[in-house]
């Protein structure tokens, strides 16, 4: 399939990827521009990875306020420099996030900030209703599989549908822009407070690898 200059302008524009990374993926894509996509989401996290070591100490903590103070939401962001810090790329996402958080109320940052015995107590749960419903014992624990994973993506900010768009993750979202933006992007932690409710900040805080 021919490869459009148009096709490649289309691809830049959506990606940020270069001119000649845009034509290299959709000339491996055979013109899929969906597949294009993909392969250069592929290798901007692969080059992310790369810069893993640098520093991600520049950023904004956003805060959100709703509902005439009734709740309020804050959240860092970090990226490595203060250019990509300030672009209002940036300060968009950090704003939609403090939205999903004040939407969808994560409890945890990433899935390992989930107390062991917090997943303990919710397959035991899970594993219980399944036997009072009847269900056969030897199809229970993949009912209790199923349970802990719905209650990851409902619970960690990282692993929810995004508000706006359900067909990707938050995680989805931040990896793109890190990509298009070609810098390490890390949300770094959030609370979000209801007037009358006590809230944990340290327990959704991201460390530094």
């Amino acid at each position: 399939m021919e490869i459009t200059t148009d096709m490649i302008k289309k691809l830049r524009e959506i990606t940020g990827s270069g001119f000649l990374d845009c034509r290299t993926a959709l000339t491996e894509a055979n013109g899929d521009f969906s597949k294009a996509v993909d392969i250069l989401r592929e290798k901007g996290l692969a080059k992310a990875e790369k810069r893993a070591s640098r520093e991600a100490s520049e950023g904004v903590i956003e805060v959100y306020s709703h509902g005439e103070g009734r709740m309020a939401v804050m959240v860092e962001v970090n990226c490595e420099t203060d250019f990509v810090g300030r672009s209002p790329e940036f300060l968009e996402l950090a704003h939609e996030l403090a939205l999903q958080i004040a939407a969808a109320d994560p409890l945890y940052l990433n899935e390992e900030d989930i107390p062991q015995e917090k997943l303990d107590r919710e397959a035991r749960i899970a594993a219980i209703r399944a036997e009072e419903e009847g269900k056969p014992e030897h199809i229970i624990p993949k009912i209790v599989e199923g349970y802990l994973a719905k209650y990851k993506q409902e619970t960690v900010l990282m692993n929810q549908a995004y508000i706006r768009d359900g067909s990707k993750t938050v995680k989805d979202l931040v990896d793109e822009l890190a990509i298009k933006l070609r810098e390490r992007i890390i949300v770094r932690r959030f609370v979000r407070w209801m007037l009358g409710v006590e809230s944990d900040f340290t327990e959704n805080v991201q460390e530094e690898d």
